[in-house]
This record gives structure tokens, C-alpha cells and sequence, in this order.
């Protein structure tokens, strides 16, 4: 294909993550170089193969990346790069999401058939894919959402998790310390949690996890993240009714720590 080889791979790798196979990366390159063409024309400034030419229009035309006349012989002329790249993106978000569509279909009818007792818990790692499944299950909470979480987490990630919630949904918070306005809507107990340790901690240096919460929403579904400055967090997700339970228990007990304490 020798009229392909001033054509910067790079381009042709950038129109194929776009959707676009080969050949048409190479017929729309081409015909943007002239005003119009046949399709014996474009075989020859693109160097695709005859026989490949008018199948490859007719995807092209399909993704609205060229125009088609109805003179005889058809010529062919190319969409603006502008509008043609344009095109190309609307049609792989469309995609996208009838995808997501299709898919989150499949997450929600999951179920536990053939796992047997097996009580699953999952490890997650790295602060974005926590924070996507703890919104995940704040975002699915029906009654109540509880929680431990160093003031650093709450309010690096957690709070604005907070905000869609309808006023149905009970929220208890307990944390070391709170900055600004309390939120009337959510019961917040603050506690300086981390003092007896801080007391033990080597001079100048802060807890090792700093950046960690415990969550249990709606009695169901509890998240267990530990993070510290300059490491990868990671957690533990469950719904299963073992780590529940403890999560549960372990949140009570605080609680009632704290209140006694206050």
C-alpha cells in the first residue's frame, strides 16, 4: 500500500481506538486529501484493495464519516474531521452506555446460587475503586448509613458520598474531630479517637493509618477501608452475614463508648 506511507502510524492507530478498522482509517484519510472520488479513485489513493473498497464506504457512511453522491459513477467525499470526530464519539458513547444499560442488568440480578455457605469477602484496592464501591452502597441505602472514619477521610471522600441521600436515610457518624458546620440531618459524635494511641505513637510521627472508616449500611453491606499518607489504601467488602455481624457489634460498641465518654 504505498499511498499509506506517509501516513503517520500514529494516526492510524488514534482512528482505530476510535472504532475505525484499518482500512478505514486509510479510505477516510484519503478521500480528506480530495474533493470527492469514485471508488476505483480511492483504491488507488488509499491503497486498500478493490474488492475492499465499497464494503469499507459503506461502514464509513454508516458512521457518518463520508457522504455519497447519486450520480453514476457514486462519488464519495469525506465529513470534516471536525464533524466526522464528533460523529465517532457520540456513537462510542451511545455504545457506552447502552452497555453499562445492558450490563448493570446482569450486577443487579446476581445471586448467591451455588456459592453454598461460602461467606465472600472482597479485597479492593486503590482509592478510586474504594470510593466507587462505598458510593455504590451509600447510594443504595434504604434506612440507615453508619460509620468510624478518621476526619481525613470524611471529608477528602466520604461527605459529598452524603449529600444525595433523601432525609429517610439515617446517618451516624463517629469521627476524631469535625471542621466547620455540623449537618444537622446526620448524628455526628465526635471523639479524639486516636489520642491513647497518638500518646504511644514515636515523637513527630502521625498514625499509621490515618486515612481509614468502617462502614455498615442499611445492616447488609459493610466496607472496612485503611489507608495511610503515601500508600495504596486498600478494603474489605462484604455482605456476607459473618463480617456484618462483627462490623455491627464493633460499631455498637464504640457508639456506646463514645456516648458514655461525652
Amino acid at each position: 500500500m504505498k499511498a499509506s506511507r506517509d501516513i503517520p502510524n500514529t494516526t492510524i492507530e488514534s482512528l482505530k481506538s476510535l472504532g475505525l478498522t484499518k482500512y478505514e482509517a486509510l479510505v477516510y484519510i484519503g478521500l480528506l486529501r480530495v474533493a470527492g472520488a469514485t471508488a476505483t479513485e480511492i483504491h488507488e489513493i488509499s491503497g486498500v484493495p478493490r474488492a475492499s473498497v465499497y464494503p469499507v464506504l459503506d461502514r464509513l457512511v454508516q458512521k457518518e464519516l463520508v457522504s455519497v453522491s447519486h450520480t453514476t459513477p457514486k462519488r464519495f467525499d469525506a465529513i470534516p474531521p471536525d464533524r466526522g470526530i464528533e460523529n465517532l464519539m457520540r456513537r462510542i458513547e451511545d455504545d457506552a452506555e447502552n452497555a453499562r444499560v445492558a450490563l448493570d442488568v446482569f450486577y443487579r440480578e446476581k445471586d448467591s446460587e451455588g456459592r453454598g455457605n461460602q461467606e465472600l469477602i472482597w479485597t479492593v484496592y486503590g482509592e478510586e475503586n474504594i470510593k466507587t464501591r462505598l458510593a455504590d452502597m451509600i447510594r443504595s441505602a434504604e434506612q440507615s448509613v453508619e460509620m468510624l472514619v478518621s476526619w481525613n477521610l470524611l471529608e477528602g471522600a466520604v461527605l459529598a458520598l452524603l449529600e444525595p441521600l433523601p432525609d429517610s436515610v439515617q446517618v451516624d457518624i463517629v469521627t476524631d474531630c469535625w471542621k466547620g458546620e455540623q449537618p444537622s440531618r446526620f448524628g455526628v459524635h465526635v471523639h479524639p479517637l486516636g489520642t491513647l494511641y497518638e500518646g504511644r505513637a514515636p515523637s513527630g510521627k502521625a498514625l499509621r493509618y490515618e486515612s481509614s472508616g468502617v462502614f455498615l449500611v442499611d445492616d447488609a453491606r459493610a466496607l472496612l477501608w485503611m489507608g495511610s499518607a503515601g500508600e495504596q489504601p486498600s478494603a474489605l467488602y462484604s455482605e456476607s452475614a459473618g463480617l456484618v455481624q462483627f462490623v455491627r457489634r464493633y460499631l455498637s460498641s464504640v457508639t456506646e463508648w463514645v456516648g458514655a465518654d461525652q
